[in-house]
């Protein structure tokens, strides 16, 4: 399986179209979202400081994520990040491997749009138990700050970007 994660901008038409079916589990919509909400936030805000990424198998959209920089950072953020935000997999597809790919990928991604970034950042609740093990395995570190957010306790975790 070829994967890639690909800016929502460079996607085909077919490709965005196909990326509105994305669905996740409603246990796991608490955590990320739905695809639509997702892709409100970066439609409505069209700038350059919000950018959506597919994460794109065998040129099928099977996931989708947020970044945002500069004054769309949350107010736990560091200034010189970028923050991961809706991250999900279609719900059909997950168990393969791809949220690791998908992590694995967003580094370079990230330095290729914005090089300026020093590192990634997110906020992931305390209970999301696979989610953390899943950050944690692709080497995010957990600034041992906690916060409460909407639905409970949220965990800040960071990676740095190396050149």
């Amino acid at each position: 399986m070829e994967i890639e994660l690909v800016c929502y901008q460079d996607l085909t038409g077919v490709q965005r179209q196909q990326l509105t079916h994305i669905k996740v589990l409603d246990a796991q919509k608490s955590y990320s979202g739905d695809i639509h909400g997702a892709l409100n936030s970066l439609l409505v805000k069209a700038t350059s400081d919000i950018r959506g990424f597919a994460l794109v198998a065998d040129q099928q959209p099977v996931g989708f994520l947020l970044l945002k920089r500069g004054i769309y950072l949350p107010a736990w953020a560091d200034t010189d990040a970028a923050t991961l935000h809706a991250l999900q997999i279609d719900h059909r597809m997950q168990g393969q491997g791809l949220g690791k790919a998908c992590l694995q990928a967003l580094p370079e991604t990230t330095r290729r749009v914005w090089p300026d970034i020093k590192q990634l950042m997110l906020s992931v609740d305390d209970d999301n138990v696979t989610a953390l093990g899943l950050y944690l395995s692709q080497g995010w570190v957990d600034t041992g700050e906690a916060y409460r957010g909407r639905i409970g306790y949220e965990r800040r975790l960071a990676l740095r970007l190396v050149a």
